[in-house]
């Protein structure tokens, strides 16, 4: 070999092992899926106290880490703003939902403002595939597209409320985006007919493939509709519960309640939140409504059902591409149960549950959702912001923390800090020209390693001027235009024993941590002409 040839041959083997060494971090740093559901409350899967069977993120739950304090923001748009980009809602631009912008208010854009950078920009700059099924709704109609905000792959709705493949179809004006291509919802390459939750997930696999093709870790965020209204299910799904829920909400909500102390998930001493005093007791729903009652609950377990098979198809998939022992998957909810169109919802339309209907849950079953808190989505006591968190990771969480819960308070701000930290990604101080506001939240790394987390920031929540802070063991909440009520989360996490009058010390000092917190992330005070006009009351009240 000559001279010439030993120099090739030397920078091939080196080119060769340098390529080894990147393709080695490559499959080494995890694969990330993020599950979003849309309105589902507290207690809604099995190892969370419900009677609907979700064995798959049952095992997700017992193979990996659950946490019984993690919050949302309590409403859509802005949880998918936090989650995604590790700030406060109103600080990334999204205060409200995804059509309701006001005019120089940097915290009301109605889409994901240039000061935040998402999840998938930050993981598609460190080479990561990243991808997008199902709900956008962060400003798809003002240019705010999963394609403009990293994601290399998307099949998304871009608000939700589409279940069955024939609810618009070529005549009916509701589109899928497939890579930001518009298609009927009966297109042929979605191979109709299709029920939307399996339609994400069967596409979710699909982009995997694409990122193992070009042999990539992989970022999915899989952002299911249910159980959002409209209520719709399969009918055969629909049909396994039906009469299951002639119990009633009353009894159902104390056996959830139960199973909750018994699994170890809610203290004794903190009681059960009572229900709000235009819920009927069900001894009192006259016979002629029960079964219309039944068959509205039934649609909704259906949706959780449909969804939870559909979790264990994606967990088969990742077994079955030998990628799920490095994949760390996260599973919560975007608010708690909703209770919108008042206490007996809605039931309209032909065949409630299929694809003409109007189906809404209403607040006698959100009870059920959000045992054991108080209110609903939209609000911040706990019954709108608590959710279940589940992560679960074979290879990366600690074996002697498989299993276990978690009860240190958590935020959405902390999942961009904890998926930052460990795929190694460099968060940016500047993107396209603009300057990045810093993560507002903590990895959670030291929970899946065993540790406490050192947390040296309270919690903030605004939404709809209903307001909220949680500092260690104690949080201040108002409803809008309504004095601060104090709670000690320690002895009573379900806010029924307001302090604020024994501790009005407390209170002045988390109020004063709040103003200051809603100025520096672009809240404002509260507006006529978003939110109505209502006077403040002098005296706290207790709220149902």
């Amino acid at each position: 070999m000559n001279r010439i040839s030993k120099v090739l041959f030397a920078l091939s083997l080196s080119l060769l092992c340098l390529n080894l060494v990147a393709t080695t971090e490559a499959k080494d740093r995890p694969n990330v899926i993020v599950i979003l559901v849309d309105d589902m409350g507290f207690s809604d899967i099995g190892c969370y106290g419900s009677e609907i069977p979700t064995p798959n993120l049952d095992a997700l739950a017992k193979n990996g880490v659950h946490f019984t304090q993690f919050y949302n923001t309590g409403r859509c748009s802005p949880t998918r703003a936090s989650l995604l980009t590790g700030h406060y809602p109103h600080q990334a631009g999204m205060g409200h939902l995804d059509g309701l912008a006001v005019p120089g208010h940097p915290g009301y854009q109605a889409k994901i403002a240039d000061s935040s950078v998402t999840m998938a920009e930050v993981l598609q700059q460190a080479g990561y595939f990243t991808a997008i099924t199902g709900k956008w709704h962060l400003g798809f109609n003002r240019g705010c597209t999963p394609q403009s905000r990293g994601f290399s792959r998307s099949l998304n709705l871009a608000r939700g409320g589409i279940f069955f493949s024939s609810q618009g179809g070529s005549k009916g004006g509701a589109r899928l985006y497939l890579n930001g291509e518009e298609k009927p919802l009966d297109d042929p390459t979605f191979n109709p007919p299709w029920y939307g939750t399996n339609l994400w997930t069967e596409w979710g696999l699909k982009f995997i493939d694409e990122a193992l093709d070009e042999e990539k870790p992989f970022f999915l965020y899989l952002a299911h509709c249910a159980p959002h209204f409209p209520l719709m299910a399969p009918q055969e799904e629909i049909d396994k519960f039906r009469g299951k829920y002639l119990t009633g909400w009353n009894r159902l909500r104390e056996q959830r309640y139960q199973k909750q102390l018994e699994i170890g998930l809610l203290e004794d001493q903190w009681g059960k939140s009572r229900v709000p005093k235009n819920t009927p007791m069900w001894r009192n729903v006259p016979e002629e409504k029960r079964d219309r009652f039944d068959h509205i609950m039934s649609i909704y377990a259906a949706m959780i059902s449909t969804m939870d098979q559909s979790v264990g198809t994606l967990v088969e998939g990742l077994k079955d591409r030998n990628v799920l022992n490095n994949t760390l998957i996260l599973f919560l909810s975007d608010n708690g149960g909703n209770a919108e169109s008042g206490p007996d919802g809605r039931y309209e339309g032909k065949n409630p549950g299929g694809p003409k209907s109007n189906v809404f849950l209403g607040q006698n079953w959100a009870t059920l959702n959000n045992t054991p808190f108080r209110k609903f989505k939209h609000y911040v006591h706990e019954g709108g912001i608590a959710t279940p968190l589940i992560a679960h990771w074979p290879q990366g969480i600690a074996k002697e923390q498989v299993g276990q819960r978690n009860h240190q308070p958590s935020h959405l701000i902390d999942i961009m800090a904890t998926v930052v930290d460990y795929t190694e990604a460099a968060y940016p101080t500047e993107w396209n020209g603009h300057a990045i506001e810093p993560m507002e939240g903590i990895s959670l790394r030291p929970v899946l390693e065993g540790s406490s987390l050192d947390r040296e920031q309270p919690l903030f929540f605004n939404h709809e001027e209903n307001r909220a802070v949680r500092q260690g063991k104690w949080k201040i909440v108002s409803l809008r235009n309504q004095p601060w009520e104090l709670y000690d989360m320690e002895a009573d996490r379900t806010e029924l024993h307001d302090l604020a009058e024994q501790h009005p010390e407390r209170v002045e000092q988390m109020a004063a941590l709040y103003d200051a917190w809603a100025e520096r992330t672009h809240v404002f005070p509260a507006s006529p002409e978003l939110f109505g006009k209502k006077k403040p009351k002098k005296k706290n009240k207790k709220q149902n």
